[in-house]
C-alpha cells in the first residue's frame, strides 16, 4: 500500500451481556472484536480512506476471528502471528442510571505485548500518508512502549504525518505514568488528539479548551492540537487557528468507541484533502452515527455522514 492510514495496536474480543442484565447471572454473551486503533482504521475505511491496521496475534481461532472482522470492513490487516499465546478480551456490564457500566478487562499476557519493530510492516508506515496510534498500546507493556517509540520516529523520519490519541485508561497505568511515556513520544507526534479530561489529568493542564490547546500546541510544537469535550463538541487549533465544531444531536444506544470514530472521520478527510475545519465537521458527524451503533464499530457509510452534515443540528442529547 501507497498512502493512506496505518494503524498499530491492539484488538481485543468483546462479550456483554444483553443489555439490563449482570455479567454475574447471564447465561449469553454476545461476541464482538474491539480495539482504538482498528477502530479508527474500520472508520476511516468505511469512509473511503484506504486503510491498513498493524498488530499482533495469537495464531488461533480467536486471533482469525479478529483478523476476520477487520478486514470485513476494508480493512488490510498485517499481523504478526503468534503460536501459543493469548488473545486479549473485555468483558463490559453496560449500566444505566443510577448503575454505572463496569469494564473487565482479561489482556495480561496477550500476544500484541510482545510485539517488536521488526516483527511489523514498517515500510508500510513509511509510506502511508498517517500512521496513528494511541497512549493504550505503550501503556500495555515496556516493549510496546519501545516499540510504539520506534514506529512513531520511523514515520516522522519517513515524512509521514503522525496522529497520537492520549486516550488515557486509568487501568493500565497511572496519570504519572502516561504524562512520562507520553511526552516522551511528543516530538515525533504532528497531531495529538485527547478528550478535555485526559489532557487535564495526564499533561495537568487547566484552563479552557481554547487556552489548553493553543498552550500545548506552543509547547510541544505539534502541528494540528484537537480537543474533544463531549456533549460540548471539539476543537482544534492549527496554523495558528483555532475551529470550533459542535456535536451533533444523537440517540445514544452504545456510546463505547464514540472517540475512535470522532478520529476516524477526521484522519479520513484530512487524507482526502478537507482541510482542518470541514474535517473536524465530518468527525463530529461520524461520532454521532457511531453513538446510535451497538459495538465499538463505526458501522457507517460516507452517505449517511453526509446527511448529518446537512440536516444535523448542534448539540447533543444523551
Amino acid at each position: 500500500m501507497t498512502g493512506g492510514l496505518v494503524t498499530f495496536g491492539e484488538t481485543m474480543l468483546r462479550l456483554n451481556p444483553p443489555a439490563g442484565e449482570r455479567l454475574e447471572t447471564a447465561t449469553s454473551l454476545e461476541f464482538r472484536t474491539a480495539g482504538a486503533e482498528s477502530n479508527v482504521a474500520i472508520a476511516a475505511s468505511r469512509l473511503g480512506a484506504s486503510s491498513v491496521w498493524l498488530s499482533k496475534l495469537p495464531d488461533s481461532p480467536l486471533g482469525r476471528r479478529v483478523t476476520n472482522e477487520v478486514r470485513q470492513h476494508g480493512v488490510e490487516p498485517r499481523v504478526a502471528w503468534a503460536d501459543g499465546a493469548r488473545q486479549g478480551a473485555y468483558y463490559i456490564e453496560r449500566g444505566s442510571a443510577p448503575r454505572e457500566t463496569t469494564v473487565i478487562y482479561d489482556r495480561a499476557d496477550a500476544a500484541i505485548t510482545t510485539a517488536r519493530p521488526g516483527e511489523l510492516d514498517r515500510d508500510a508506515i513509511r509510506t502511508a500518508d498517517v500512521f496513528y496510534t494511541s497512549g493504550i498500546t505503550p501503556a500495555l507493556s515496556s516493549t510496546l512502549a519501545e516499540t510504539t517509540a520506534t514506529l512513531l520516529a520511523d514515520a516522522k523520519r519517513a515524512g509521514t504525518t503522525t496522529a497520537f490519541d492520549l486516550n488515557y485508561r486509568s487501568k493500565l497505568w497511572s496519570t504519572a505514568e502516561a504524562k512520562r511515556h507520553c511526552e516522551s513520544l511528543f516530538p515525533d507526534v504532528d497531531v495529538l488528539i485527547a478528550a478535555e479530561r485526559d489532557v487535564n489529568a495526564v499533561l495537568d493542564r487547566k484552563g479552557s479548551a481554547r487556552q489548553i490547546a493553543t498552550a500545548v500546541a506552543a509547547d510541544f510544537d505539534f502541528e494540528t492540537v484537537i480537543i474533544t469535550r463531549g456533549e460540548n463538541g471539539a476543537l482544534a487549533t492549527h496554523g495558528g487557528t483555532v475551529v470550533e465544531q459542535p456535536a451533533f444531536e444523537t440517540d445514544t444506544v452504545d456510546a463505547i468507541g464514540t472517540g475512535d470514530a470522532f478520529v476516524g472521520g477526521y484522519l479520513a478527510r484530512r487524507i482526502a484533502g478537507d482541510g482542518v475545519s470541514s474535517a473536524l465537521s465530518y468527525a463530529a458527524a461520524t461520532a454521532a452515527l457511531k453513538r446510535t451503533i451497538e459495538g465499538d464499530l463505526a458501522v457507517v457509510t460516507p452517505d449517511e455522514v453526509d446527511r448529518v452534515l446537512e440536516n444535523g443540528t448542534g448539540g447533543i442529547a444523551r
